[in-house]
Order: C-alpha cells, then sequence, then structure tokens
C-alpha cells in the first residue's frame, strides 16, 4: 500500500495478523508496520527466523538479535507501509504491556551498565585453553607413543577440545565477543569451521530459530524431530555454503595430516569418531538439561519474557558448572539477551530474578544432576506417552 501525503496509512492489529502467510508477510517493530514478504528471503538471518514473527510484533526480538538495531533500521525503511493506529494498544495477543514495559527498562540498564560489551581477555584465554589441549593431545603421542591408555587419554582431550570449542563458536554465532558484526562472523567461521569442522550457516540457519521461538512446535528445529540435516534452497546463497565447506575441510585436512603418521586412515577415522561420539554426548546433555523438561507447545503469543522463560531454566552456578556448559547453565539470561557476553550473565541473573517474581514468571535453578536427571524422566514420559498411543490405551 502506498503511504499518504501527509502520515502514515494507518492499521489495526487485525489487519496486520491477517499478513502471516509465506507470500505475504507483514510484521509490527516500535508500532511500524513493514511489509517483509520479499525481504525475508534476503534477510541475513535466515528466512525462516524472520517469517516467524509475520503477523506479530517482532520488537522485542529485533531488539535482542541485532548488536546495532538503530543500524538495521536503515534497511527497513524501503519496507514501511504504515503504523499502527493510535487507538492500537503497542502489544498484539493481548500480552502484559506492563511487564514488557518492565524488561525494555532492564534492557536499557543492562546497556547502560555495559554488560553487553565482551572482555577480550576472557575470549582469548578461552581460545588458548582450546587451542593448548589441542596441542598437548598431538604431543602426548609423539612424547610417549600411541598405547590403548594413552589413545583414550588423547581421545578425551581432543573431546574436551571440541566441546568447548563449541562453546566457544557459540559465542561468535550470537554476535557477543566483538563490537563488529563483520569480526563475528570471521572468528565464527573459524572456530566452527576450522577448529570443528562444521558449517557457521547452517548453524545460524538452525539456532536463531530456536531462540526465536523455543520449544515451539514447528517452529523450534531443535525439538522438530521430522529432519536430522537442515541444507538446500534456504541457505542465502551458494557461494556461502562453498566457504563454509572450504573451512570444514580445513578442519579434517589437519586432522588426518596431524593423526594419520600414528593411526594410518582407517585409525585416523576411527579416532574421529570416538571423539565425536564423546563429544555429542557431552554437548546433547548440557543444551537439553535447560530445555527438554520445559514446556513445549504450540505457538502461543507471548511476550519476550514469558516465552523465554517457559522454555528454558538454569543450572546452579559453580567454577566447574560454568566451564562445563559454556556458561549455558544461565540459560534464561542467555535467551534473553542472546548477545550479551557470557562473563556477564551471573552479574544479570539477580535482576532478571527480581523481575520474574514481581511478575509471577516462574524462575528455575536446579543442580546440574537435577537437570540431568530431568532430561531422563523426560523422555521416558514422553516414550510411555506414545506406547499408550501405539497400545490405543
Amino acid at each position: 500500500l502506498p503511504l499518504c501525503t501527509l502520515h502514515l496509512t494507518v492499521y489495526t492489529w487485525e489487519e496486520v495478523q491477517r499478513h502471516c502467510h509465506r507470500s505475504d508477510q507483514w510484521l509490527v517493530i516500535d508500532r511500524k508496520v513493514y511489509n517483509i514478504t520479499q525481504w525475508a528471503k534476503r534477510h541475513p538471518g535466515g528466512i525462516r527466523v524472520i517469517s516467524h514473527f509475520a503477523g506479530e510484533d517482532a520488537t522485542e526480538a529485533f531488539v535482542a538479535f541485532h548488536l546495532d538495531p538503530n543500524f538495521v533500521r536503515k534497511f527497513l525503511k524501503p519496507l514501511l507501509i504504515g503504523e499502527l493506529a493510535p487507538t492500537e494498544p503497542s502489544q498484539d495477543q493481548g500480552k502484559n504491556a506492563v511487564l514488557v514495559q518492565d524488561f525494555q527498562a532492564l534492557r536499557d540498564r543492562v546497556e547502560s551498565e555495559g554488560l553487553l560489551r565482551a572482555r577480550p581477555l576472557f575470549f582469548s584465554l578461552y581460545l588458548g585453553h582450546i587451542l593448548l589441549l589441542e596441542a598437548l593431545a598431538l604431543g602426548l603421542l609423539w612424547v610417549w607413543g600411541t598405547s590403548w591408555s594413552l589413545t583414550l587419554l588423547c581421545s578425551l582431550m581432543l573431546a574436551t577440545s571440541q566441546a568447548q570449542a563449541g562453546w566457544l563458536q557459540h559465542d561468535y554465532g550470537h554476535l557477543s565477543v566483538c563490537k563488529k558484526s563483520g569480526w563475528n562472523h570471521k572468528l565464527h567461521k573459524f572456530v566452527i569451521g576450522h577448529l570443528k569442522g562444521a558449517s557457521a550457516n547452517w548453524w545460524n540457519h538452525r539456532h536463531f530459530q530456536h531462540h526465536a521461538k523455543p520449544n515451539v512446535f514447528s517452529k523450534d528445529p531443535d525439538i522438530n524431530s521430522l529432519h536430522v540435516f537442515v541444507l538446500g534452497d534456504k541457505q542465502p546463497v551458494e557461494v556461502v555454503i562453498t566457504i563454509d565447506l572450504a573451512w570444514s575441510m580445513s578442519f579434517y585436512l589437519r586432522f588426518f595430516c596431524c593423526y594419520y603418521p600414528f593411526f594410518g586412515f582407517f585409525g585416523s577415522v576411527a579416532l574421529i569418531s570416538f571423539v565425536r561420539f564423546l563429544e555429542s554426548h557431552w554437548f546433547v546433555w548440557v543444551t537439553q538439561m535447560s530445555h527438554l523438561p520445559m514446556e513445549m507447545d504450540h505457538e502461543r503469543h507471548q511476550d519476550w519474557l514469558t516465552m523465554q522463560l517457559s522454555a528454558t531454566c538454569n543450572i546452579e552456578q559453580s567454577t566447574f558448572n560454568d566451564w562445563f556448559s559454556g556458561h549455558l547453565n544461565f540459560q534464561i539470561e542467555h535467551h534473553l539477551f542472546p548477545t550479551m557476553p557470557r562473563h556477564n550473565y551471573h552479574l544479570v541473573a539477580p535482576l532478571v530474578r527480581a523481575l520474574c517474581e514481581k511478575h509471577g514468571v516462574p524462575y528455575q535453578v536446579k543442580t546440574l544432576q537435577k537437570g540431568m536427571t530431568d532430561v531422563v524422566r523426560s523422555l521416558k514420559k514422553s516414550g510411555d506417552l506414545w506406547l499408550d498411543a501405539y497400545l490405543h490405551k
């Protein structure tokens, strides 16, 4: 629709919510209405994550995901088609306006206190300990040989290095380390590609959807088991996939150059497979203990705070838990402020807890043991439900 000559065209929430289809997508940011139907295909974060907000208010997600929202707004100008009518509330779907305003006030405080700024030394030392583990694992074989016990120790060190590199790539993927998005993207490709052998764009394609709509059926790929691996026509451009492939191949080339002299080709394949086996268990238990036992449901159009708290919980803080989980024991704070550097989670946690108590939003904190036990209980409950359905009980 064309803009009026003197003022923007005004819309009601009912009109906006009708435009929620793949071929017709509108959304609202700060009461401004945007037609993102064509732009969604070129969205740097992927077509799906922005499409999940079609017909909705995307203000909180927009602020949460972008390092510099004011810069990104320049790209929104050509998409602007109007604004909400003055009689329309700022929040859609009956959301609690006071809660939304209080959370925005908390975010303003977080920004003013510098809690979104990273400490370069922290991440430099973190990268250093990953590289040190890799060097020690290789040096172990060079000096003492390839006995079964030393090979097992080497595997454990490599699995630890891989798991910690997984947490580090997560930091860069969320743009929470460097001030400029470009540097975060470059270092993300290095860590996930060269140190882990995976694709940065594949990770972004899935992970941002998870953060946008955690534990929401059909929108969170982490709970959508219809596909094991998602690639293809939704990736931004083919050359990006080629670059990701090159980074991934550099990891395997480096790995085989290091370990082929000790184990040969098939022995090296067995080694990396065993390392992946150990690392994958580490990764799954850590990530799922904060999500799997939580509420899973269809889209309920909740405000940002309520939606994230219903899908996440925390694990108690300790030096070991922080290191073991890459600070994802503060899953609540990470989901509320995805660009916040991890070393500041513990500082904002008391503020988040106080806000939740004020509005009666459950804020769950568990021990590490209970978090893992709840994963088993959740899986058993799901299995029992499937068995009941299968047996027609």
